[in-house]
């Protein structure tokens, strides 16, 4: 009797706990979206009660800072629909305007975070969305690690990457430093970007090597990103406390002593990369000369040059001697690639005009497009094939 007793209240609060899930199950009639396989995306909303329904997505043509919405079609029974021409082969971001209120696809569930806005997206397959997509190969593991700063007093947080096998290998691998830009932290390669996705995807078909990538958090002022830090959940902010003043570039050696000493890091410049992209590069670019003999691999995506206002801070001094520096102690790849679209593009010019200037060895990559995030996934791609050969 005891014995049904104790199983006849399991079933009843298993069936509490399960209900809610199994009347989500229940709502999913659509499908939203519908990736067709000439590359068309169909869209559906089912809300009898609203009076309009738009689609916006960052395949549809700028309109001031915003992107253009299209209008979705009401069906007879309250379903709204939408249907694009043929994509590119990509991955997507999108969101509906419901009565002018923005919202996400219910029958979605994969979002992604960026800054403070939250989309959905998905993947139209094929060539680079399969390179952005999980593939039946190897996988390598992600990490969330803390470390101590001394320079900047505090601990902080990282994403780390290693690669395929790295658990049972006992080798020693090369390592990726990869930064984000204004408004990431140590999520925005790894989630924003794929950067894990693309990396086992290049090291199992053989044209990237095996690496670590250290993705940190380029915020000085901030321990990790916004509800992983100590304290009350703080709203995602696109510009951080001294984002771009030197601390984060002076102190960027904690980071690399930390990798050293807890992974099974190759030392020595030819074994290491630094790459970021807008925010990132700009990193990449001063610490790469501030530390000239440092990184043999420096990749600037779409990246700022030089300081807002602060000039005169350590960091940014003798800006050129640094460069000669960097220049005499001889590197092998100094990447930059730009969207002819970026609005950065005008000061990267006039950074090529100083490199050229002081005869200073770079490879150029120029594109369609803007500050994008679909560049950056392309240029992590091209970049990451050039390392450590």
């Amino acid at each position: 009797m005891k014995k049904y007793f104790y199983f006849s209240m399991l079933m009843i609060v298993s069936g509490i706990f399960q209900a809610p899930a199994q009347e989500s199950l229940s709502t999913q009639d659509l499908v939203s979206p519908e990736v067709g396989k000439d590359g068309r995306v169909t869209f559906r909303l089912n809300a009898p009660e609203i009076r309009e329904a738009k689609l916006t997505g960052d395949w549809m043509p700028q309109d001031g800072s915003d992107r253009a919405a299209a209008a979705m079609e009401r069906g007879a029974e309250g379903v709204w629909t939408y249907t694009t021409g043929p994509l590119p082969s990509e991955i997507y971001w999108y969101h509906f305007l419901v009565d002018g209120v923005r919202t996400l696809d219910p029958a979605n569930a994969h979002t992604i975070r960026d800054v403070a806005s939250v989309f959905n997206l998905f993947i139209v397959p094929g060539d680079p969305g399969g390179l952005y997509s999980v593939q039946p190969v190897s996988h390598g593991t992600v990490h969330k690690r803390w470390y101590d700063s001394p320079g900047l007093g505090m601990k902080r947080r990282m994403t780390i990457y290693t690669p395929p096998g790295y658990e049972v290998s006992g080798q020693e691998y090369p390592v990726l430093y990869l930064l984000h830009g204004a408004g990431g932290d140590e999520e925005a390669w790894s989630d924003l970007g794929r950067a894990t996705q693309i990396l086992d995807n290049l090291i199992a078909s053989g044209k990237a090597q095996p690496m670590i990538v250290v993705m940190p958090n380029g915020n000085p002022g901030d321990e990790a990103a916004p509800g992983h830090a100590t304290g009350p959940l703080v709203q995602p902010a696109f510009m951080r406390p001294g984002m771009m003043q030197g601390d984060y570039i002076t102190s960027f050696g904690d980071i690399i002593d930390f990798v050293q000493s807890n992974y099974r890091a190759k030392a020595g410049k030819e074994h290491r990369a630094i790459a970021g992209l807008s925010m990132g590069g700009f990193h990449s670019l001063h610490i790469s000369r501030y530390y000239p003999e440092t990184f043999d691999y420096i990749g600037l995506f779409s990246p700022a040059i030089m300081p807002r206002n602060n000039e005169e801070d350590p960091a940014f001094r003798n800006m050129d001697e640094t460069l000669k520096a960097q220049r005499d102690n001889v590197y092998e790849l100094y990447w930059i690639g730009i969207g002819k679209d970026d609005f950065l593009y005008d000061e990267v010019t006039a950074y090529r005009k100083r490199l050229n200037g002081m005869k200073m060895p770079y490879e150029y990559h120029e594109t369609e497009g803007g500050h994008v995030w679909h560049l950056w996934r392309e240029y992590l791609s091209i970049f990451s094939q050039l390392l450590f050969r």
